[in-house]
């Protein structure tokens, strides 16, 4: 019995030595081999699978401007962007003013003509281009009172009128060939299209007018573009 206890004592502690040696090589083996180590640690970093990953591709999101919403958000009107010019109305050209205009009259009468005539010329000095377009307002100041132009003709399409370049139309009224003195014609106002403000000049047709019976004006204006285009 003593042999027999001496040889089962001996297997314990050799079966005991034996897988510490086991346990040991394991833990050695883990320690040497770095794509180990990596898998383990991303393993416990990444959580439950929407960890820093899916928080990368939100904070993406957001830096191109995705709001809350999930909706993207459109750049202002007048941010600059887009293809717009950004000048004046929505990038449309200004209209032509009476402070950007230059307004000059010139006789237009042409020997053989039943009426006279008198070509007003409108040049752009606003240092850019405008839009005209319509009648220009005309009033012809008498011994008798204004005497207020009536339109005749039809308007054009709106014209870019280029800066330093001139537009014309004209006016015509009858002639006096009574003999006698009519109504004296002491100057000119016009009124370029779409303004109140109005310029006063000389008057350069012919001095006076018939005398009428007042039935209406014969003091006729035609539209912008009527009379040629200046240089």
């Amino acid at each position: 019995m003593r042999a027999h206890r001496i040889t089962f004592a001996a297997l314990v502690v050799a079966a005991g030595l034996s897988l510490t040696a086991c346990q040991n090589g394991d833990d050695g083996a883990a320690a040497s081999d770095p794509s180990s180590a990596a898998s383990a640690s991303a393993a416990s970093s990444s959580g439950g699978g929407s960890g820093s990953g899916g928080s990368d591709q939100d904070s993406g999101k957001d830096s191109a401007g995705t709001g809350s919403d999930g909706k993207g958000t459109a750049a202002p009107a007048d941010s600059g962007s887009g293809s717009g010019s950004g000048s004046g109305d929505n990038g449309s050209t200004p209209k032509c003013t009476t402070d950007g205009l230059e307004v000059k009259a010139q006789d237009g009468f042409i020997d053989g003509d039943t009426d006279g005539s008198v070509v007003v010329g409108l040049t752009n000095g606003s240092g850019a281009d405008c839009v005209i377009s319509g009648f220009a307002g005309v009033d012809l100041k008498t011994s008798a009172g204004d005497i207020s132009a009536t339109r005749k003709g039809e308007p054009a399409d709106p014209y870019i009128l280029k800066n330093g370049k001139e537009v014309d139309f004209y006016v015509s009224y009858p002639l006096n060939e009574s003999g006698g003195s009519g109504v004296r014609i002491t100057g000119l106002v016009v009124t370029p299209p779409n303004e109140t403000k109005s310029v006063t000049l000389a008057w350069p047709g012919n001095d006076s007018l018939p005398v009428t019976d007042g039935s209406g004006s014969s003091v006729l204006v035609g539209p912008i573009g009527s009379a040629g285009q200046g240089g």
